[in-house]
């Protein structure tokens, strides 16, 4: 039997073929807390990633869930470095040739086998705060300003960010974090969940920034709603993570004479549809995008950005449904005692709230009424 911390999460591929990911699951396994063993790990894993809507999107999602499901903060660092080089190959640019390092390089190692560095990517705004993009007189792009939310920066080389490149518009750009001009400020995370992913302030100085894509391009892009449901597909592997420590509870107390009650029992047929659901929901999705359905660029009109919020929606409904009949079966003993199991319910429940719920729904329901819908 496989090493249950290794098990992947299904999404659609057929058991066998998920038997490949058993290798890098234990390796993050053995790397939980230890973030920059977390980023060589997710530089490797970038070298062979599918990327979504190339055909393989169901492959990267049970990527994501699976590395999730061993620890959520893992699936945090691993995340937004594919996303950064799908973003980058959706523009047509190397890794490589962006923040100036070594032009047409593969994006993890060079011939001499030198790494090329981690990515992340940072769209956040925050009041009181703005990043300006401005051409100097070489018709080169220079940042100026704050960016909050940039989780690991200090430990990142590269980030694809948005900057305010005019009056109303924001555009997508490669830089550097190791530039002389970029100061990343200590975050005073107090919070119990991703203490290892801490994200924080970052000030830009005249720091040279390389154009991703053309202005408006990176909201408008489909790959846009593709990441945003790859982070949905972390939420999962949380959540699977959740009820398989429920189902290895009752399993336990089984051995020891202790045979699960009608309420356990309901509480864990409701998980298993609750995941069903989601998982299904996020197995159409990928089809949908794989063979081109989701191609549509327009936020405001029929598009991939619907499909990406009704996915987003259920998982995380169903992320906080199972961890609430989690933790009202197992009680308050596993989070007090349990290191792994607090953790990864501490980690979960603030990752998720990336969601935007009812707003979400909002913006949901407004392409709805305009006709984007199935019903």
């Amino acid at each position: 039997m496989s090493d249950s911390k290794a098990q992947p999460v299904r999404i659609s591929s057929e058991p066998a073929q998920l038997q490949a990911l058993e290798p890098v699951l234990k390796k993050v396994g053995a790397a939980v807390g230890d973030v920059p063993a977390l980023l060589a790990i997710a530089e490797d894993i970038g070298g062979t990633a599918p990327k979504p809507g190339e055909g393989s999107t169901v492959k990267l999602w049970e990527l994501l869930a699976s590395v999730t499901a061993v620890d959520v903060a893992a699936g945090r660092v691993l995340e937004p470095h594919l996303d950064a080089l799908a973003i980058l190959a959706q523009a047509g640019a190397q890794a490589g040739a962006q923040a100036g390092v070594q032009a047409g390089a593969e994006t993890q190692a060079d011939a001499d086998g030198e790494r090329q560095g981690a990515w992340g990517v940072f769209a956040a705004e925050g009041p009181g705060m703005k990043l300006e993009a401005k051409s100097n007189a070489d018709g080169n792009y220079v940042l100026n300003g704050s960016k909050p939310w940039c989780s690991l920066a200090s430990q990142l080389d590269h980030a694809v960010i948005t900057a305010h490149a005019g009056d109303s518009s924001r555009r997508a750009f490669a830089v550097n974090l190791k530039d002389p001009g970029v100061t990343c400020e200590t975050p005073q995370w107090t919070s119990r969940g991703l203490r290892e992913i801490a994200s924080g302030t970052v000030h830009f100085d005249q720091v040279a920034a390389q154009p991703v894509g053309q202005e408006d391009w990176y909201f408008k892009r489909p790959g846009f709603a593709w990441g945003g449901m790859g982070v949905a597909a972390c939420w999962l592997g949380g959540a699977v993570a959740v009820a398989r420590d429920f189902a290895t509870a009752l399993d336990k107390a089984a051995d020891n004479g202790r045979e699960p009650d009608q309420i356990a029992l309901a509480s864990l047929g409701e998980i298993d549809r609750i995941i069903t659901s989601a998982t299904g929901h996020l197995a159409v999705a990928a089809e949908r995008i794989d063979s081109g359905e989701l191609e549509g660029s327009d936020p405001d009109g029929r598009s991939a950005w619907s499909e990406a919020l009704r996915a987003r929606g259920t998982v995380a409904a169903a992320v906080e449904r199972v961890q609430t009949l989690v933790s009202q079966n197992l009680g308050p003993g596993p989070l007090a005692f349990n290191e792994a199991y607090g953790k990864r319910m501490a980690d979960l429940s603030l990752y998720i709230r990336q969601h935007h719920a009812m707003r979400d729904d909002a913006q949901l329901g407004a392409l709805a009424l305009k006709g984007d819908r199935w019903w």
